[in-house]
């Protein structure tokens, strides 16, 4: 089973998040952060079973660009 996974940077340690399960972890360095997500969602999937849909629906990953302070469409 493949999932997504985002990292980001924080204060002192690597933050990752599996967004399809919403688990979170963190490592000293990227890959510490994703072999602790590994082990969280492996941990997660025992425990709380594979969610419905996962592997049915695609998530789309992409990114937006922005001007900060000013949005292009007015939101609604």
């Amino acid at each position: 089973m493949e999932l997504t996974v985002i990292v980001k940077k924080g204060e002192r340690q690597y933050v990752s998040l599996c967004p399809e399960l919403d688990v979170v972890s963190q490592g000293l360095t990227i890959e510490e952060s994703l072999e602790n997500m590994k082990e969280a969602v492996e941990l997660y999937l025992e425990e709380m079973g594979v969610p419905e849909g996962i592997g049915e629906s695609h998530m789309i990953v992409t990114t937006i660009g922005v001007t900060h302070g000013k949005a292009s469409h007015p939101v609604r």
